[in-house]
């Protein structure tokens, strides 16, 4: 499993974390246990998250939040933005939902203040990711915003808002904006992710899966996916990106060099 060592020396980057507003932290870590059933490992505060990434020597985070209706756009745009102006470590990225109105405007507003990335969740904002109204977001945005997706679930792939299979069919559609497929492509989907992916010009994460994966998935996907296109991801507050860190060496059996290429690859998307 060499890796070619070209980001030896480059950043290391977490590309999928979140960062809550300290009025709404508590609530939401609530709702995502209630949701995912795991614990969360973090206070989903920034400070927090900032030790974090000092204790795994991380340089930069990309920080995550989307909108589950229209009008929680702009107040988590208004965070992500508040975060890049005080927060040199952060790489946040910005929201926006289908049913928003002006959609076209809140892209400028994002622009304007230097965000250079989007989230979306279809499981969590309800929608599908071949829903019209989502395509139509979609044509807006053009290549103006890397895009980070939410993939997969327990659903099979035709009950389930986002999965490999639509994923890949949205990357042929908008062949353009950067596109990075969330926990190795599809959350418990890594066959149809393989499958499905590998081929083409999508970046996923490792963020959420490596606790799930079986010995065999995880080295297909590391054996199918060209190593470029695989970036560090811990998904904080749910993990700690130290804990994944050790989990990741220690199932692949990385050397130091190796780990530090992983955590590196996202500098080519996050150069300043």
């Amino acid at each position: 499993m060499a890796l070619c060592g070209a980001y030896s020396c480059a950043m290391k980057i977490d590309v999928h974390t979140h960062a809550f507003h300290p009025k709404i932290a508590d609530k939401v870590l609530d709702q995502l246990d209630h949701h995912y059933h795991i614990g969360m490992t973090g206070t989903g505060r920034a400070d927090d998250l900032i030790q974090r990434l000092d204790k795994g020597a991380i340089d930069k985070a990309v920080v995550l939040c989307a909108a589950t209706a229209p009008s929680q756009v702009i107040p988590a745009n208004n965070w992500a933005i508040q975060l890049k102006k005080e927060e040199p470590r952060f790489i946040p990225f910005g929201t926006m939902h289908p049913d928003f109105d002006n959609i076209e405007e809140e892209f400028d507003r994002l622009e304007q203040n230097g965000i250079t990335g989007l989230k979306f969740h279809p499981d969590f904002q309800g929608f599908r990711m071949d829903d019209p109204r989502f395509r139509k977001v979609m044509e807006i945005a053009g290549d103006r915003f890397i895009m980070l997706f939410h993939v997969g679930d327990t659903l099979p792939p035709e009950e389930n808002p986002s999965c490999p299979i639509k994923m890949a069919k949205l990357r042929d559609d908008f062949p353009d904006p950067i596109m990075i497929a969330a926990h190795f492509g599809g959350y418990r989907q890594w066959d149809l992710a393989v499958e499905h992916l590998a081929d083409r010009d999508v970046f996923v994460d490792t963020s959420s899966s490596i606790d799930f994966l079986s010995d065999e998935q995880c080295k297909r996907i590391f054996d199918k996916f060209d190593r470029e296109h695989i970036l560090f991801g811990s998904d904080y507050p749910l993990w700690d990106p130290q804990t994944e860190m050790d989990k990741l060496r220690k199932r692949l059996g990385f050397s130091d060099s190796e780990m530090e290429d992983l955590l590196s690859a996202g500098s080519v998307l996050f150069a300043d």
